[in-house]
């Protein structure tokens, strides 16, 4: 039997209203999608300036931008008075001069990558007050002061490349002869290290032996070396874990007795944090593991940091640290509830210089 024209238009109109349920109006509310047009020709800027509206991680990628621009821009003289802060805290000049404190992380691999240049270039200029890194994100710096990393392939068949003594890293090579190099001009500092230690009762801890590296190494195309001369603290919890830590392994027969604290140092990082106010705190990290934590973990300290930008490719669907996003940590009280925040899942080799060329270096004149 079939149904009449009154059914069939009710039915028809019951299924548009679910088809087409009624839009909230956004006008006002959220940015227009919408990309760049080269029809205006080739204007780098405002090609970054679009990724906001672009949509998908380039959107995340302006929300980042935006993001640190906020925490380059913060002063202690936006914030209201607080009634017990001390006579210093309410003079105006030194409330203009209160900055936020930010805390740069990285992963190894983009220290043997030409993001080294980049964050040698933000610890040239001062740009950043505390680093976090793992032993490769040292050791790398160093080596490249020594002898050049060089561009392979991924697909380059790794036991080929140990019969040609060529070590792989992702679509890098490093000849094995880097490190000897490195070993040859470490033992030496070792040496005098442990005659301080010895004859001065120096305490190393790995943020002193790395400053103390970046001061030998004397040369400016070194991140550390920078950071030694700016004097920004380097800290590698993690030091044993690379070539450097092969290095104080063959250092221990060669000549015996150097001690490394651990302790003074997670005093000192955590110090970085608890001791920040009345400054805010801002995190940059690039990748996961071990710096990501080591600065989140420090910032949980103080009750959280209150702005973070992470740049990094891992999920989080394995319950790691290092592709846990943002509203994770606000759950442990490393980052604020009320801090503003992104991740952009994303390589740090591609969106990091990105970021920084629309945040830090806008600030700074170029030098020729």
């Amino acid at each position: 039997m079939s149904e009449s024209k009154q059914e069939q238009d009710t039915v028809i109109a019951s299924v548009h209203s679910t088809v087409f349920k009624e839009s909230e109006n956004l006008h006002g509310k959220c940015l227009q999608i919408e990309g760049y047009d080269f029809n205006r020709g080739v204007d780098y800027q405002n090609l970054l300036k679009s990724m906001l509206t672009t949509g998908f991680q380039a959107s995340n990628l302006g929300d980042a931008i935006q993001v640190v621009n906020q925490m380059l821009d913060w002063r202690l003289v936006d914030e209201t008075i607080a009634e017990d802060c001390s006579d210093e805290e309410k003079d105006l000049e030194y409330r203009k001069s209160v900055d936020c404190k930010v805390f740069l992380g990285f992963t190894s691999n983009l220290i043997s990558s030409g993001v080294r240049d980049v964050v040698k270039y933000l610890c040239q200029h001062h740009m950043v007050h505390v680093v976090v890194t793992t032993t490769g994100g040292i050791e790398e710096d160093l080596i490249k002061c020594l002898a050049p990393t060089y561009k392979g392939d991924f697909s380059l068949p790794g036991a080929y490349l140990r019969s040609k003594g060529l070590n792989r890293i992702g679509n890098l090579l490093v000849p094995n002869d880097n490190y000897c190099k490195f070993e040859d001009w470490i033992i030496p500092i070792f040496d005098q290290m442990l005659k301080e230690q010895n004859d001065e009762n120096v305490l190393w801890t790995p943020s002193k032996l790395i400053a103390r590296l970046g001061k030998e190494i004397n040369n400016e195309s070194s991140y550390l070396y920078w950071a030694y001369k700016n004097n920004i603290p380097v800290y590698c919890p993690g030091l044993t874990d690379g070539s450097l830590g092969d290095m104080l392994y063959f250092h221990s027969f060669h000549n015996p007795g150097l001690i490394v604290d651990i302790v003074q140092d997670i005093r000192a990082m955590n110090g970085e944090a608890v001791h920040a106010n009345p400054r805010k705190t801002g995190m940059i990290i690039l990748g996961g593991g071990l710096p990501k934590h080591h600065i989140c973990n420090a910032n949980m300290m103080r009750n959280g940091a209150d702005y973070a930008v992470f740049i990094n490719t891992a999920q989080e669907f394995d319950g790691s640290d290092s592709g846990a996003r943002p509203d994770e940590a606000v759950s442990w009280g490393k980052i604020r509830g009320s801090a503003k925040t992104v991740k952009v899942h994303c390589d740090a080799t591609i969106a990091f210089p990105l970021l920084v060329a629309e945040t830090f270096a806008s600030r700074t004149k170029p030098q020729h």
